[in-house]
């Protein structure tokens, strides 16, 4: 189970994370698991759960200092004032700590989901040495993807009206473009499939399968 630690930012703030270790005590691949516009919920702590029963040392940093959206009015408001400089410096001071854990293999990987995924792909041009970045359904405003230097898979849903396919297929064109490494993957779903707690869009068949296929994905770069 996943207790809570903090952990300093790249600003020097202290940040409020989740994080779980893999059984054992010996040495582990890292990832930042970031979270959805909803806040550091139950959902996202039982993904840090499910990452560490994998094996891997997991952390997901709290970017809204405690709060956690009561619907879904709030959580876009939320993510609206969110400021994109703080969160990414968060970011980075979570990778600096996951880079120095004891149980850590020094390698960092990143995840994230909805709004997650987009600050992952931000990530991805944003922070130096990552070893493999996971962003699902999010793609940032504005980012320069020449300074991808990352292997990213990309998961996307097909009937996602917000990350379409088309958009997605336009980062995967700008990161190949300039020699960076992307595999995007598609599937018959909507957006946030992977959200086992929203009936109305988790598909549990595309949730496995992105799991299974992140789950090899950072265990053949971060391992």
């Amino acid at each position: 189970m996943s207790e809570r630690v903090t952990f300093t930012s790249k600003n020097g703030d202290a940040v409020g994370a989740a994080l779980a270790l893999p059984a054992g005590d010996g040495k582990a691949p890292t990832v930042v698991v970031v979270q959805e516009w909803w806040g550091l919920n139950a959902q996202i702590e039982r993904t840090v759960d499910r990452l560490a029963a994998e094996g891997f040392v997991a952390l997901a940093p709290d970017l809204y200092r405690g709060v956690v959206a009561k619907d879904a009015t709030e959580a876009n408001q939320m993510m609206t004032d969110l400021d994109g400089t703080r969160a990414l410096a968060d970011l980075e001071g979570a990778v600096a700590f996951l880079r120095e854990h004891p149980r850590g293999n020094g390698k960092v990987a990143m995840t994230g989901f909805c709004m997650g995924g987009a600050y992952t792909l931000a990530s991805a041009c944003f922070i130096r040495g990552l070893a493999a970045a996971v962003p699902f359904y999010g793609i940032p405003p504005r980012h320069d993807y020449a300074k991808v230097d990352v292997p990213i898979l990309f998961h996307v849903a097909e009937h996602d009206g917000w990350v379409t396919p088309a958009k997605a297929r336009e980062v995967e064109a700008a990161v190949k473009q300039h020699g960076g490494s992307i595999r995007l993957e598609l599937y018959d779903a909507d957006h946030a499939f992977m959200n086992e707690t929203r009936p109305e869009v988790y598909a549990p068949d595309a949730a496995a399968l992105a799991w299974k296929r992140t789950v090899e994905f950072l265990r053949e770069h971060a391992a």
